[in-house]
Formats: C-alpha cells, sequence, structure tokens
C-alpha cells in the first residue's frame, strides 16, 4: 500500500492501474484517507479503517466536490468516531431515519391543519374504488356532492348531498358534537338519505383511523355516534308490495312503459326477486338460453346461478344486443341501464300504485306463499343468506328443483296477471287477454 501526503498535482495525476476496476491511493497526512480512482477515470474521496474487528469503509464524496483539506478533515472527524467504538454509517442512518421522522411528523401537521373532510374523502373513494360495486361508487359520489348542476332530464339543479355540509370542514374540527348537529339538521327533511350517509361517514373515519397520516387526525370517531343515531331515528319497516289483486294494474302500466329496456328490465325485477343492481349489472355471457340459467352476482356470495325461466328468457330474447349488457342504454356512459326508478314511478302513478324497486323483490318473496313455495327455495332464488344450521350445511339443492318452483311462482303470477304466456317448440308466444 503507497503512502503519499496527497496535492493537487497528485490526486490530478492519479490513474486505475490497467486491467484493474479500481485503484485506492492512500493519503500519508491523514491516517484512513484514502482517494478511489475506477476504470472510467471517476474519483472519489474515502475512508477505511478497523471497528470490532472488521474493516469498514466510507465514501467521503466526488474529487471535484471536495477539497484535500476538506476531506482530511472528513476523514478526521470520522477516525474520531470510530476510536470512540461508534460507527458513522450507523449514525448516518440514525440521522437520515430521524429527519424523516420529523418531515412526516410534519407533514402530518401540515395535514392536520390545513386537509378538509373532502379531500380526504376524495382519497377515500379513489383508494377504495376497486373493491366497491358501480352503486356503492355512486352512493359516496352523491353524498358528498356540492349540488348545483344542471339535471339532463330537468331543469331543477341537483341538490347539495347529505354530507356537502360537512365537506369544507377541516377533518381536525370534526367532532361527535359536529355530527350531532348535522344529523338533527338532516333528520327534518331526509332522515333515510342522512342514515345511509352516516353509516359511509363512520366507514370513512374507521379508514382515516388506519391512514398514514390521517392517523394523526382521527384518533377515534366522531361518527361512531349514539346521539347522532338518536337523531336520525330508526329505519321503518317497508311495506310496499305488490298485492295479488294489484297485478293486472301493475302490468298493464310496465308493459305501457316506450322504452323497453325498462319495461323488461321492471318485470324481470319482480319475476327473479333480485336486487335491482343485480339484474341491472347482468352480461350477455350470464344468461344460458340452452340450458335456461342466468348467473347473478350477489353481494353474499361472489354470484349465484338460478334458473332462466319462460317468460323472462322471452323478454330477454327480445332485448337490443347492442353492447355486453342485457339491459342496454344509449344514453348512460357505461352503456347500461342506471336509473329506471323514474320511469318506475310514472308507471305506478298510472296503475294508482306507491311501489319502490326494492318493493318488487319484497313483492316476489310475498307472492311465493301464494303457491307455498319453501321459504329454503324462495330464499336461495333471491340470493338470501341461508337460515340455520340445516340450510347453511346440509341443504343442496339442484337447479331444476329451484326450476320447477321457479316456473311455477312465474306462471302463478302471469296468470293472477291476466296475462296467458305459451311457450311454443319453435318459438315463443304471447297473448294478452
Amino acid at each position: 500500500m503507497k503512502w503519499d501526503n496527497f496535492t493537487a498535482d497528485q490526486v490530478a495525476s492519479f490513474k486505475c492501474k490497467a486491467g484493474s476496476k479500481q485503484s485506492i491511493f492512500w493519503d500519508g497526512k491523514q491516517p484512513g484517507l484514502g482517494l478511489r480512482v475506477t476504470a472510467s477515470g471517476a474519483k472519489s474521496y474515502i475512508f477505511q479503517t478497523e471497528l470490532h474487528g472488521k474493516t469498514i469503509r466510507i465514501t467521503i464524496g466526488d474529487q471535484r466536490a471536495w477539497s484535500i483539506s476538506d476531506a482530511q478533515d472528513e476523514a478526521s472527524r470520522l477516525k474520531v468516531k470510530t476510536d470512540q467504538g461508534i460507527d458513522p454509517r450507523q449514525e448516518a442512518a440514525d440521522k437520515k431515519a430521524a429527519d424523516q421522522a420529523a418531515e412526516a411528523a410534519k407533514k402530518a401537521q401540515e395535514a392536520r391543519e390545513t386537509v378538509t373532510v373532502a379531500q380526504a374523502w376524495e382519497e377515500y373513494v379513489t383508494t377504495r374504488k376497486p373493491l366497491w360495486s358501480e352503486l356503492h361508487i355512486r352512493d359516496h359520489e352523491k353524498v358528498m356532492q356540492a349540488g348545483g348542476d344542471p339535471r339532463k332530464r330537468s331543469k331543477k339543479l341537483t341538490e347539495p348531498g347529505s354530507l356537502a355540509s360537512l365537506a369544507k370542514i377541516r377533518l381536525v374540527d370534526l367532532t361527535p358534537e359536529l355530527v350531532t348537529e348535522w344529523a338533527q339538521a338532516e333528520a327534518v327533511t331526509r332522515p333515510t338519505r342522512a342514515r345511509l350517509a352516516l353509516r359511509l361517514l363512520r366507514a370513512f373515519l374507521n379508514w382515516c383511523n388506519r391512514h398514514s397520516t390521517y392517523k394523526a387526525i382521527v384518533t377515534s370517531n366522531p361518527a361512531q355516534n349514539n346521539d347522532a343515531k338518536e337523531r336520525l331515528g330508526k329505519a321503518k319497516v317497508k311495506h310496499d308490495v305488490l298485492q295479488r289483486e294489484q297485478l293486472p294494474a301493475w302490468f298493464n302500466a310496465v308493459k305501457q312503459i316506450q322504452n323497453p329496456v325498462i319495461s323488461a328490465y321492471l318485470q324481470t325485477l319482480l319475476l327473479t326477486g333480485a336486487r335491482r343492481e343485480e339484474i341491472a349489472s347482468l352480461r350477455w355471457g350470464d344468461i344460458d338460453f340452452q340450458w335456461n340459467s342466468m348467473t347473478i352476482k350477489d353481494k353474499v356470495e361472489d354470484f349465484r346461478i338460478i334458473p332462466l325461466t319462460p317468460y323472462v328468457s322471452h323478454l330477454l330474447s327480445m332485448l337490443p344486443r347492442r353492447n355486453q349488457w342485457v339491459f342496454s342504454s344509449v344514453s348512460a356512459a357505461n352503456g347500461r341501464l342506471t336509473d329506471p326508478s323514474i320511469a318506475h314511478r310514472k308507471a305506478c302513478a298510472i296503475a294508482g300504485l306507491d311501489l319502490t324497486l326494492h318493493g318488487l323483490r319484497r313483492s316476489f318473496a310475498s307472492l311465493c306463499e301464494w303457491i307455498e313455495m319453501p321459504a329454503g327455495i324462495a330464499a336461495q332464488i333471491q340470493g338470501h343468506k341461508p337460515q340455520g344450521v340445516r340450510e347453511q350445511n346440509y341443504i343442496r339443492r339442484p337447479l331444476d328443483l329451484l326450476r320447477m318452483w321457479h316456473v311455477k311462482i312465474e306462471a302463478w303470477i302471469l296468470e293472477q296477471a291476466g296475462i296467458e304466456f305459451i311457450p311454443a317448440q319453435a318459438g315463443l308466444q304471447l297473448v294478452k287477454q
């Protein structure tokens, strides 16, 4: 190992030994200081010594950025550290970690002082979107919308969402008392929507409590609030359901809807007892006309397979195949039916009925009682969670058994509605009485 007192001319003249990746030249003045020269000509000062019986080497920096005297001073400082048993590398790593922690704390403090509920909500929705259904995403967007935007089919402007009044509040200022005040105000005009909004807010704040930045702000959940729940009251049991004698009026009004997609959708909703989004999200690939079955995305299980009954099969076979969706729409951005509620309300008004889309699901369950369909079969067709040990662990019904009862309830409903439907071998015929 050759030792030379470093000078500017020497440092400039040092070159890597031929055939080597790098060569190191050592300073004769400052112990441990070296100049590393690579085959490409790059030069950097290093420090090398023994610590705890092992050789350690630390890069000081590029020769162009460090003067000889500064490099010697730095090597001297490192020598003092190692003589004290301190590893400068670990010390530097600890300092870097401390600086990063301080920077994170600074950012958290800045977020604490500035971030609003709406800003954190937007990040929350963006993060969780891949795990949610379209309906769930739409619920989150609606409750936080500012309102005042023009509607597509109305001169009225959109209303502010249920949580819009909390949007500009700093997240750190959201308290149980503030949530209670919000609930009291919302309970006057729209308690049902507000109950949904409170549930969404509670889930959002639980997410904030786990977030790397927001957990320093949200240390408890202001929406986990009994006072707010009491202000909004309990959801009332809904009783909107089609009675047997109302079936002719309902079918007659629905079949007069000018949009055949909506008309078929509503009838399918009643005759399957499925959830509104389960039917709206049907793709043509989910329909098997050969084996008469439908695969439905299920919120309890991943999916369920139910019979494709003759009349429903007829309805679907008449629909236009514009895209992948069974119930397609030329005006919707996603290409499928999104909100048939308006058309259904108009049809119900014509029929003199007060019925929601979910009321059709309730109607199917209620009408099944007339033909004494076993409760477990009706529940399986509708996608209800199995009740009891026997249903959960022992009963495994084949599709043909479901079909026997499903075809029976469809035929009975059509009979009560005054519709004579004759599925023929060569095709299907629909005869109105």
